[in-house]
């Protein structure tokens, strides 16, 4: 059996969900998908509007680790030492 979320947690985990850049909006889909197991994939795109293909490569990004060419911000960026 699938455990669902209340509706106003749904509504909460939506309004996050838009925030995120496109990277990140794969990675919590797939968080969330995998704390549901069996069937959470399509209860997951159904809450949050996205296709299970996004989903899909969020897990394979989360299971196969981050790699230092997947930064967002540029080796050498952020403020320079005085």
């Amino acid at each position: 059996m699938l455990t669902k979320y209340m509706p106003e947690i749904e509504a909460t985990m939506k309004m996050f969900f838009e925030t995120l850049s496109e990277k990140d909006r794969r990675r919590y889909a797939a968080v969330e998908t995998l704390k549901l197991g069996n069937r959470g994939q399509q209860y997951i795109c159904s809450v949050l509007g996205c296709d299970p293909g996004r989903v899909k490569k969020g897990i394979e990004e989360i299971t196969g680790g981050i790699s230092a060419e997947e930064r967002i911000r540029k080796p050498g960026g952020g403020k320079k030492k005085s």
